[in-house]
């Protein structure tokens, strides 16, 4: 990022602070809450994964937010998307993750939504997998179609990006 008629030395200054402090929460949550966790550079991007165990979230529901807790799903997946530039969250992403076991058998792809956290913005969802064992996480996000200021540097994100996290261990939860 450079200076621009959008943003001063200041201002991109304040945009990497944002970031430290996002990657601060994010390395809390892969090294202390999550069961496992990892990152990886993807042209303009740093996509991270974590999963634990499964957990109950609201949802919408007739117009109202009711607690769903899970069901047979027994696995949480939570994606992050990064400016690779500054280290801040990326909203408004469409973020598709393929599961395959350590046999190559595709256990799904669903898209990870935005959700909403207290602490720490990302896409998931829950899954239900076989059991506990290696996994492979393939995250796949869309080129965005939201506005970009800044005629020098916004130029960004025109490109969809495919990250592989491969020897994921994951466990269910169940002993």
């Amino acid at each position: 990022m450079e200076k621009s008629d959008e943003a001063n030395e200041k201002q991109l200054a304040m945009a990497k602070e944002q970031g430290e402090a996002y990657k601060k929460a994010l390395k809390h949550m892969a090294e202390k809450e999550a069961d496992v966790g990892n990152m990886q550079a993807a042209g303009d991007y740093i996509v991270a994964f974590a999963a634990e165990s499964a957990e109950g979230m609201y949802m919408m529901k007739d117009g109202k937010l009711s607690w769903q807790e899970p069901e047979e799903e027994n696995v949480h997946i939570e994606i992050t998307a990064l400016d690779g530039a500054d280290g801040r969250f990326i909203p408004g992403l469409t973020v598709h993750v393929t599961l395959t076991d350590s046999n190559g058998s595709r256990i799904g792809r669903h898209q990870q939504h935005f959700l909403w956290h207290p602490w720490l913005y990302h896409y998931g969802r829950n899954w239900k997998i076989p059991g506990d064992g290696k996994y492979t996480i393939k995250v796949e996000i869309e080129a965005p179609d939201f506005p970009r200021h800044d005629k020098k540097n916004g130029k960004r994100f025109v490109d969809a990006v495919e990250v592989t996290f491969k020897d994921v261990q994951l466990e269910t939860g169940k002993k």
